[in-house]
């Protein structure tokens, strides 16, 4: 039997420290194996994103982009537009919009968050469905700020791009906003005179490839801002001070139709166009539709002293209410007594208006005021224009009602273009925003009533704010002449004796006619220590502040010391 002998124990722990080195080098070679992977792998992955961000770098735009970018309908420059005096009401400004191409995005949840730091106002939800999608091209944000622009830019997002545009400014606000009008976020004309700017041919331009050019010729516009601001303020101290729903007024040039002024209180700033929408900011001068009042009573007497079947001396019976189909008409100062011509203007008797009206008949009284433009649509460039509206059948308590100024709408601004007919001589002139000289007038004027019908009326209109209803809009030194309207509003179906139009239409200087103003005002309210608010409270001292205040701008001299006998006419 053989012996065994064990191995030294010096020898088994020089064996078993052999072991574990190699079990460690092991270990160590399977690390580093398992490192080097995981730096191939980060490295691919990057190379991926970086190889991905050089093509997309290189790459031509998609079509969607290159259309999108040279679309003219929202590179083109627009003419500047300004008054009659060459001062700017709106005019272009350079801007930028950004805009993605969702297909070049690499991670839609980084760039919406970055993004929301420059623009924390961004929809997250909207935007990443923008982003998601494979679209080509789409719009984020139209018109960012310079400041938002160069932020954007350095955070070096791909697919993330900016346009140049340019965006429309209106230095004067709401001033002129209704003749001014506004554009979309295209810089497309959708209001006022940029629409008609755009009708008259920027469209084709664009149309035709035109649409960078840097500039053109202004448009110029007939409108003085000047006389406009002066409009505009005199209408908001009149709505605080008469406690007024709404308020208006026009200055129009009585030998050219050329519109010097125009607003329509409640209003909107043209640089912020979605106010416009409010149904309650519509242009009442042009495109709202009232009956006018007592200012028809101006046109029933010219009908009725053009006609030939009365004249200056004819005198009428208001000593007593005037009955008609079942309905009395009555005088709101009633003289009863008879009355001459003069005296049923001065004192705005319904009764002796309505019987000089019926001496002309209904045919007669239909035709001419369709022949003074008051019950037809008016030729005007503002999209924004009414069509009157008046009996489909006219009979003759239509014809009395009408004769003073109820039962037919009209627009205030053919009031005050009919109202220029009657004291420039007889001519009827399509009104217009743009400049227009004396001879193109002529050329367009229409002859409406006789030129010695027209001398009676400015008698008249004088003699009215001399001693009748319109005392508070004379100006010395400047010959206000006119007529005043307090017509009855009607609520649900019935006329109220609490809510009212008012309107004052005049001309000055009456004996050398230039400009008709007229004024309108809805709901006002007695001032204190007033029972009243009709026309000769409050219209009639608005037009004495217009006049007062725009006539030195206008070029009109004052003259002192003279009377009616100046005007030539004599009765």
């Amino acid at each position: 039997m053989k012996k065994q002998f064990s191995k030294p124990a010096t020898q088994r722990e020089h064996a078993g420290k052999l072991k574990l080195n190699g079990s460690r080098h092991e270990g160590q070679t399977r690390a580093r194996s398992r490192i080097t992977l995981a730096m191939i792998l980060i490295c691919g992955v990057y190379g991926i994103i970086s190889a991905r961000l050089v093509y997309f770098g290189l790459i031509e735009p998609s079509d969607s982009v290159r259309y999108a970018l040279a679309d003219p309908s929202i590179t083109a420059r627009r003419p500047d537009l300004v008054d009659r005096n060459g001062m700017t009401l709106g005019t272009d400004i350079n801007t930028a919009s950004l805009y993605a191409e969702p297909r070049r995005i690499v991670d839609v949840d980084e760039a919406i968050e970055l993004l929301s730091t420059v623009l924390p106002d961004l929809n997250s939800e909207k935007i990443y469905n923008r982003l998601s999608g494979n679209a080509g091209f789409v719009w984020l944000r139209r018109e960012i700020t310079p400041a938002q622009q160069s932020k954007i830019h350095q955070l070096g997002i791909p697919g993330i791009g900016f346009k140049r545009e340019t965006r429309r400014f209106y230095p004067n606000g709401p001033v002129a906003s209704h003749l001014v009008g506004h554009v979309n976020i295209d810089n497309v004309g959708i209001a006022g005179a940029e629409k008609v700017v755009d009708e008259r041919g920027l469209k084709d331009l664009r149309a035709a490839g035109f649409g960078d050019l840097e500039q053109t010729e202004p448009v110029e516009l007939s409108i003085d801002i000047r006389v406009q601001s002066i409009v505009h303020d005199e209408l908001q101290l009149a709505m605080e001070r008469y406690r007024a729903i709404a308020a208006g007024a026009v200055v129009l040039d009585v030998h050219t139709g050329e519109v010097i002024a125009m607003a329509s209180l409640p209003d909107y700033d043209s640089n912020k166009p979605a106010d416009a929408l409010d149904p309650d900011r519509l242009n009442r001068m042009s495109a709202g539709l009232y009956e006018m009042g007592s200012t028809f009573k101006a046109f029933t007497t010219a009908m009725a002293l053009d006609s030939g079947l009365v004249n200056m001396r004819s005198r009428f019976d208001a000593s007593k209410p005037l009955r008609i189909a079942g309905f009395t008409i009555n005088d709101f100062h009633g003289k009863k007594r008879v009355l001459s011509v003069p005296e049923i203007f001065i004192y705005s008797s319904n009764i002796g208006t309505a019987k000089m009206a019926d001496v002309v008949g209904m045919e007669g009284h239909q035709e001419f005021l369709h022949r003074v433009g008051l019950l037809d649509k008016m030729p005007f460039e503002l999209a924004e224009t009414a069509t009157p509206v008046e009996p489909k059948e006219w009979k003759k308590l239509n014809s009395v009602t009408i004769s003073y100024g109820h039962g037919v709408t009209t627009t205030p601004l053919q009031t005050a273009v009919a109202g220029a007919a009657l004291i420039n001589g007889g001519k009827l002139l399509p009104p217009t925003l743009f400049k227009r000289t004396r001879e193109e007038a002529d050329a367009l004027a229409k002859q409406v009533i006789k030129p010695s019908t027209s001398d009676a009326m400015r008698y008249l209109f004088r003699l009215n704010v001399e001693d009748g209803s319109g005392r508070r809009a004379d100006v010395d030194g400047y010959w206000v002449g006119g007529k005043t309207g307090t017509a009855e509003k009607v609520v649900r179906g019935r006329y109220s004796s609490e809510k009212r139009f008012n309107a004052f239409l005049a001309a000055f200087p009456i004996n050398d006619p230039k400009y008709m103003v007229l004024t309108i005002i809805d709901e006002p309210k007695p001032e204190p220590n007033s029972n009243y608010a009709t026309a000769g409270m409050n219209a009639a001292p608005m037009v004495s502040n217009i006049v007062r205040r725009s006539a030195p701008i206008l070029g009109i001299e004052p003259h002192f010391g003279e009377d009616l006998r100046m005007m030539s006419v004599n009765y």
